[in-house]
């Protein structure tokens, strides 16, 4: 099976191809917070060149779907439902919590992963992976005490771009958490690999918004309709 995988959700703009019975074939990340739209094609465009593969020798299209960015989300999206289009492939949307817990469950798979991403107003997203990477607290948002109550119920490992925020917050008189790893995005080629291993999807990606954008429409100033 061979996998293009997106990721503009958070502070990286990032591609790869991967194919099952080699490996991964090339992959590139940019660090940036904004100007994913920008350059996201061009990036595909390299990492596509590299791996020597054409779209329509790939098998599927893999991107992040969220939390994260509202903008970014919706650049990956748009870019992974279009391609998929128009090559006749499908199109698997991954949760960024997933994307940053993967590397580390595949160490081991025997202690808790909490993955969390900062998302801002002293609040996180968060989510807690168990044994064999078992979901103990599904994907939600949490104010930073809130989110290291629910995941100091065991040896924990901390990874994402809110994990020194949550090992601040960490109750005192707990165990520490064993590892912490702050991260801006997660890797680009686990990515890749869980796109490779998730079931077929049973419709396009969408975004995976755990709460409202800080931007509302001013109802009050819209003119009335004719």
């Amino acid at each position: 099976m061979r996998v293009l995988a997106i990721d503009t959700a958070l502070e990286a703009c990032s591609a790869a191809v991967l194919d099952t019975r080699s490996g991964i074939a090339a992959s590139e990340t940019v660090v940036m917070t904004r100007g994913h739209a920008e350059a996201l094609m061009p990036l595909i465009a390299r990492v596509m060149i590299r791996a020597g593969t054409e779209f329509g020798d790939l098998d599927r299209i893999a991107v992040t779907t969220g939390p994260g960015s509202f903008t970014g989300l919706r650049v990956g999206i748009s870019a992974a439902r279009g391609m998929a289009l128009a090559a006749g492939k499908s199109a698997i949307g991954l949760s960024t919590l997933a994307g940053f817990a993967a590397p580390l469950i595949a160490d081991d798979d025997s202690t808790q992963v909490v993955a969390a991403i900062d998302a801002r107003h002293d609040h996180i997203y968060l989510q807690v992976f168990g044994v064999n990477g078992r979901t103990l607290v599904g994907p939600r948002t949490a104010t930073v005490r809130d989110a290291a109550r629910a995941a100091m119920t065991a040896p924990a490992r901390i990874i994402g771009s809110a994990a020194k925020k949550l090992a601040a917050a960490w109750p005192k008189g707990a165990e520490p958490p064993l590892l912490v790893e702050q991260r801006g995005a997660p890797d680009i080629d686990w990515i890749a690999r869980l796109g490779a291993a998730a079931a077929e999807a049973h419709g396009p990606p969408k975004p995976l918004y755990l709460r409202a954008p800080d931007a509302q429409p001013q109802n009050a100033a819209r003119l009335p309709r004719r």
